[in-house]
C-alpha cells in the first residue's frame, strides 16, 4: 500500500508510520503556544526527525473541544511560512497540512504539503474541490458536531457502524468528484464528538477500519480518552498514549499521529516485531 505524493515520490504503508505534530497555534490542548514562529517549529521538526518521525502534520487551527474558530488570515499567517521553510531544508519529507479551510489547502500545497489532514472530511467550501484539483493524498476524518461544542453529549446508536458508513459515504463523494481510492486514508476521529466509551469501541474495533482497504490514521495521542480513563492531566498521559498507539498498530493503523515521538517510536518497533519478525 502506497500513497502518491508530489514530485513522483511515494509514501510506503507497508509498515506503521509516525506522524509527528506541529501545532503552530496558541491554543492547542497539549503543546498550545510552544512551537509558534519559524524558529521554534524548525526546531521542533528537526527533533521529531532525529526521533523516528516519518511525516509532519502541521496545523493552525486548534481543534480542542470547545475551541473557536480562527479566521482564514491567521491561519495562512501560521502555518504558510512554516511549511516554506521546512520545505526548503527538508525537500523530500513528507509534509501534511491540518486544516479544513480550502485557502489553506491551496496555498500549503503551492509551497510544498503533500497531505491535506480535515477533521471535517473536504465538507467546507471549496475544500473538496481543491483537494480534486492538487492530486493529493487525503485524511478523512469522522467528527460528530464542531469543536465548540462536540463534546456536550455526544450521542449514538452504534459508533462503530455510524463511523464507518460516514468514513465510506465521504469516500464515495471523494472518488465521485475525482480523487483516486488509493489517495484517501480514514481516521475514526478519536475524542472527536465521542464520549470516553465511544473512543474505546473504536479502538477495539480499529482492525474493522483497516478491512475497508483504506489506510487507518489513528490519532489518540495525549487525549481526555487517556487523561478520563486514567485520571491524569496532560502532562502525564505519556503511558497511556504509546498503550493506545501499540494497541492501533497491533490493529493494522497505517499512520500513527502523536506527540512523543521518541517513545512511540520505540513501541511501534516491537509491535511490528511482534507482528512481521524481527528480520521482516
Amino acid at each position: 500500500m502506497q500513497l502518491q505524493l508530489p514530485r513522483n515520490r511515494r509514501l510506503d504503508l507497508s509498515r506503521t508510520k509516525l506522524m509527528g505534530i506541529l501545532n503552530v497555534t496558541p491554543d492547542s490542548f497539549s503543546d498550545g503556544g510552544q512551537f509558534i514562529g519559524q524558529t521554534a517549529a524548525l526546531q521542533q521538526v528537526q527533533q521529531m526527525l532525529a526521533n523516528g518521525a516519518d511525516i509532519i502534520d502541521i496545523g493552525g487551527e486548534s481543534t480542542r473541544p470547545g475551541a473557536k474558530d480562527v479566521n482564514l488570515d491567521d491561519e495562512l499567517a501560521r502555518v504558510i511560512p512554516v511549511i516554506h521553510s521546512i520545505r526548503q531544508l527538508y525537500p523530500d519529507l513528507p509534509i501534511s497540512v491540518d486544516t479544513s479551510k480550502a485557502r489553506v489547502m491551496a496555498e500549503a500545497i503551492a509551497v510544498g504539503a503533500d497531505i491535506i489532514n480535515d477533521v471535517r472530511a473536504l465538507q467546507e467550501p471549496e475544500a473538496l474541490e481543491v483537494a480534486v484539483a492538487a492530486k493529493v493524498p487525503v485524511c478523512l476524518m469522522h467528527m460528530q458536531g464542531q469543536p465548540r461544542s462536540m463534546q456536550h453529549q455526544p450521542s449514538y446508536q452504534q459508533v462503530v457502524q455510524e463511523v464507518l458508513a460516514f468514513l465510506q459515504q465521504r469516500a464515495e463523494v471523494c472518488i465521485a468528484a475525482g480523487i483516486t481510492r488509493q489517495q484517501i486514508i480514514f481516521d475514526p476521529g478519536f475524542g472527536f464528538g465521542k464520549s470516553l466509551a465511544h473512543n474505546y469501541e473504536l479502538l477495539s474495533a480499529m482492525s474493522q477500519f483497516v478491512e475497508t482497504g483504506y489506510p487507518v490514521l489513528a490519532g489518540m495521542s495525549r487525549k481526555s480518552m487517556i487523561g478520563q480513563l486514567l485520571n491524569r492531566d496532560v502532562a502525564e498521559r505519556l503511558a497511556g498514549s504509546i498503550a493506545c498507539a501499540t494497541i492501533a498498530v497491533m490493529k493494522g493503523a497505517q499512520i500513527i499521529r502523536v506527540h512523543d515521538i521518541k517513545e512511540t517510536a520505540d513501541a511501534i518497533k516491537i509491535a511490528q516485531a511482534t507482528k512481521f519478525g524481527v528480520n521482516a
